[in-house]
């Protein structure tokens, strides 16, 4: 694939259905401080398929609007 393939189409991330589950439960701000354990293991994986990122305070997940679409 080329560049500019990658750059003109939207890319879909794969995710699993427990990670599918998550993003339907939580909305698009998340507090870290209110997830458990396994939920903590889920945004973590999201965060690096980019269907997340960490707020500048560290506390927050907040959901890439112009990110990849899972």
């Amino acid at each position: 694939m080329r560049i500019y393939q990658l750059l003109s189409n939207n890319l879909a991330v794969v995710v699993t259905n427990e990670e599918q589950q998550f993003m339907l439960r939580h909305d698009n701000n998340i507090r870290l401080s209110s997830l458990d354990e396994h939920d903590e293991l889920l945004a973590q994986n999201l965060v690096r398929k980019g269907v997340y990122s960490i707020s500048n305070d560290s506390n927050t997940l907040i959901r890439e609007t112009n990110g990849p679409s899972a």
